[in-house]
């Protein structure tokens, strides 16, 4: 019977090794005991050492043992499933619980993790300006292209310009070869002084025809025809005179100069070419950069209530934006919209003027348009994550006094990127959820990180539900040492 309680009182399988293996030593350590010697009549004598033990009661004892550690086992693991250590946040198992299936579900299931109080982000409704923003894709369209062509035709001399060069109005760009326009200019100016002499003799010779006629002296015609050959002679030397205007502006346009200010292009001619006016290409292009406008259409929804404020003479601010709708590029004002809307589209053009300082405008470039139509007081303002889209329309989900929220059905107005304006249903200082709203419903309890850290409690908890299993542990398994002792010492006894 002692060693019955001490069979029962081991906790794992690893007793019944160290049995063996000292049963099997005891038994092979033993001596060969000598041959007993017969009975008188022939048979052998029975033995006489008590610790010879039959097969039968081997397995019986090694039977006994096994069944002593499954019990052990059984015991052990209705024990964990009545303490539970992983059911609750506290490392406890819920008192009064009854082990029944609505219990567990309140220790761990699905059911408990549902009635958890839920972390969100959460910001406070305020009041202030909401701008009506208008956004479009543009364009920008210089105010000036010109391509530079020759208005004379002859051999391009040189070229003074250099590829992507800023120009002013008036700078030389090219020069064709102006030789035979200076020639034509000397002879029209030779011309022109033969022709004013000879006007100069006629003029004379009508000065002395009319005193001779006054002395009736000569005849009246010859007067007359003299007077007309004076007109005709200052005929021909205005006509030579506007010749030598002519060859003058050739000589002027032989000297290429810029029509505009702003950005030189790529080459189209090198030097040493013969150039005329109908060239294709011209010479170059040059593009103004400063001012540049930005064209964007609009839908015809929003003409009435951009033409009620330029009637009123105000400027309406745009704003240029790169590609992406990130970074600003330019500031300019509204400078005039198109006569008509385009019937294809039902939208109308607009035209935004901005001077460019910073060249960060391109010509023919898609920026984001930004146009400031007018300006919101005393808006109702929430973050734009805090509203949400549903079966119902758009909501918000509005924190109460006791953590825990509702669903609110909210009429947007304007939106200003991350912010949004809300025209009925929330008030000023109420707060709304913003971040870990997926997770709720109506009536749902939630936790405010900011108000109260994370994992302060549980952890305690955990901690502490982890030292006691390991402290549990180390003195069960020091207990089954001390146990496995006292059998190694009652066996080779």
């Amino acid at each position: 019977m002692r060693h019955n309680r001490a069979y029962a009182s081991l906790p794992s399988q690893s007793l019944t090794e160290p049995m063996d293996e000292q049963q099997q030593h005891s038994e092979t350590s033993r001596p060969a005991a000598p041959a007993s010697p017969k009975s008188p009549g022939g048979a052998p004598a029975r033995p006489t050492d008590r610790r010879d033990t039959p097969p039968g009661v081997v397995k019986s004892h090694r039977g006994r043992n096994i069944a002593l550690i499954v019990l052990a086992l059984l015991i052990l693991g209705f024990v964990l499933w009545r303490w539970h250590p992983w059911g609750s946040p506290d490392g406890a198992s819920a008192p009064g619980a009854s082990g029944t299936h609505s219990g567990r579900a309140g220790r761990g299931g699905p059911g408990g993790m549902a009635n958890m109080p839920q972390p969100v982000h959460v910001a406070t409704a305020t009041q202030g300006e909401m701008p009506v923003v208008l956004t479009a894709l543009g364009t920008v369209t210089p105010l000036a292209s010109v391509t530079v062509l020759p208005q004379l035709s002859g051999i391009l001399q040189d070229v003074y310009f250099k590829e992507g060069q800023m120009v002013k109005k008036g700078d030389l760009l090219a020069q064709i070869d102006p030789r035979p326009y200076q020639i034509s200019l000397d002879n029209a100016q030779g011309t022109l002084a033969r022709d004013e002499a000879l006007l100069q003799t006629a003029r004379l010779d009508l000065k002395r025809y009319q005193t001779l006629l006054a002395q009736d002296s000569i005849a009246s015609q010859q007067v007359d025809t003299q007077a007309s050959l004076v007109r005709q002679y200052e005929g021909t030397v205005k006509s030579d005179k506007a010749n030598v205007d002519t060859f003058k502006l050739d000589l002027v346009y032989a000297r290429i100069t810029a029509p505009v200010s702003g950005r030189v292009g790529l080459r189209q001619v090198d030097p040493g070419n013969y150039v005329t006016p109908s060239l294709t290409n011209g010479i170059v292009v040059i593009t103004q950069l400063q001012p540049i406008s930005v064209i964007f259409t609009t839908s015809e929804d929003n003409l009435q209530q951009i033409l009620e404020q330029t009637q009123t003479g105000a400027k309406l601010s745009v704003t240029a934006y790169d590609r992406s709708n990130t970074k600003s590029l330019e500031g300019g004002a509204l400078e005039t919209l198109d006569n008509q809307i385009d019937t294809t589209t039902g939208t109308v053009k607009l035209r935004a003027l901005f001077q460019n300082t910073s060249n960060l405008l391109f010509p023919n470039q898609f920026v984001n348009t930004r146009l400031l139509v007018n300006t919101i007081k005393d808006a109702v303002i929430v973050p734009t994550s805090a509203v949400l889209n549903g079966s119902m329309g758009q909501f918000v989900y509005v924190v109460k006094a006791d953590n825990t929220v509702t669903v609110r059905p909210v009429k947007i107005g304007p939106v200003d990127g991350e912010r949004t304006s809300i025209k009925s249903g929330l008030q000023v200082g109420e707060r709304v959820v913003i971040d870990g709203s997926d997770r709720l419903k109506e009536g749902a309890k939630i936790t405010i990180p900011a108000d109260k850290p994370r994992g302060a409690s549980g952890a305690r908890g955990a901690s502490g539900a982890s030292g006691a299993w390991a402290a549990s542990a180390a003195s069960g398994a020091s207990g089954a040492r001390a146990h496995h002792g006292r059998h190694a010492s009652q066996a080779s006894q």
